[in-house]
C-alpha cells in the first residue's frame, strides 16, 4: 500500500473500530508497535472528556489510564501547549524527576517515541502518541522524515477522530424558567438549611418558603425539594 492511500484510508474510516485498526497498522509501517489516540473535549462547568482508542497492552492500562500517573507524565505535560511533535526517551522523564514512570512503563514497550497534538476550535484536542522499545533513528534526515510522515497522519486524523469519537449530541432541552427568589431558596437548600431556617435568613415565613419549592419542583418536573436540587445542579441551573 502506498503512502499516500493509507492516509486517505484513515480519512475514510466509517467507524471508530476500522479508525483504529488503520492507525495500528499505519504506525507498525513506521515501526511503532504501539500507538494512542486520544480525544480530548473541553467543557464549561466541567472535567474535560477524553475518548481514547489504540493497543495499549491489557496488562498496562490501569497506569495508562490513572489521571494521578497522567497528571506526573511528561509527555503529556508537554502535549497540553506543544503544537509540534516531539520525541520522549528515558531522559525526558529523568529531567523532569518522573524517572520512576519511565522504568515502570518501559516493561511493557513504552520506552521511546513520538507525541503530538492538535489543537482544535471549540476546546478539541487531539494527542497522538508511537512507542517502541527501539531507539529511534539515529540519523537526523530519516528521523526528520519519520516525524513528518507522523505529523501529517495526525492531520488527517484529527477530523476523523472527531467525527467518530465525539459523542452524540444529546437532544436540546428547554430549561425551565425559575425565578430569582426560587433558585435562591433552592442554592440554600442545597447547603443542607431547611425551610425554617431559609426563611429566618430571608426575612419570609415557612409558608412561603415551601411554596416557592413546590413551584420550582412543579417546573423542574419533579416531586421534593431534594429533587428539585438535583435536576437544577444537572442542568445547569445552581
Amino acid at each position: 500500500m502506498n503512502s499516500q492511500q493509507a492516509y486517505l484510508d484513515v480519512v475514510t474510516s466509517s467507524d471508530k473500530l476500522t479508525f483504529e485498526k488503520r492507525l495500528v497498522d499505519f504506525a507498525a509501517r513506521k515501526g511503532f508497535p504501539l500507538v494512542s489516540a486520544i480525544l480530548v473535549l473541553d467543557r464549561p462547568a466541567a472535567p474535560a472528556q477524553f475518548i481514547s482508542i489504540g493497543n495499549v497492552p491489557d496488562a498496562y492500562k490501569a497506569s495508562y489510564n490513572d489521571p494521578e500517573l497522567s497528571r506526573k507524565s511528561p509527555v503529556l505535560t508537554r502535549l497540553k501547549h506543544l503544537a509540534h511533535p516531539f520525541t520522549y526517551d528515558q531522559s525526558l522523564y529523568v529531567k523532569d524527576g518522573a524517572g520512576h514512570l519511565w522504568e515502570h512503563q518501559a516493561q511493557y514497550g513504552y520506552k521511546t517515541g513520538v507525541a503530538m497534538a492538535m489543537h482544535m476550535s471549540n476546546g478539541r484536542h487531539f494527542l497522538l502518541g508511537f512507542d517502541r522499545d527501539e531507539a529511534l533513528p539515529d540519523d537526523d534526515r530519516e528521523l526528520i522524515g519519520l516525524m513528518a510522515d507522523l505529523q501529517l497522519l495526525g492531520a488527517f486524523a484529527q477530523e476523523t477522530a472527531v467525527r467518530l469519537l465525539t459523542p452524540l449530541a444529546a437532544p436540546e432541552v428547554e430549561l425551565p424558567v425559575l425565578t430569582a427568589r426560587e433558585l435562591e431558596i433552592l442554592r440554600w437548600t442545597s447547603g443542607g438549611k431547611s425551610a425554617e431556617v431559609i426563611g429566618n435568613i430571608l426575612g419570609l415565613n415557612r409558608g412561603t418558603i415551601n411554596f416557592h419549592l413546590q413551584s420550582a419542583s412543579k417546573k423542574l418536573g419533579v416531586s421534593g425539594k431534594h429533587a428539585a436540587v438535583a435536576k437544577a445542579i444537572q442542568l445547569g441551573l445552581l
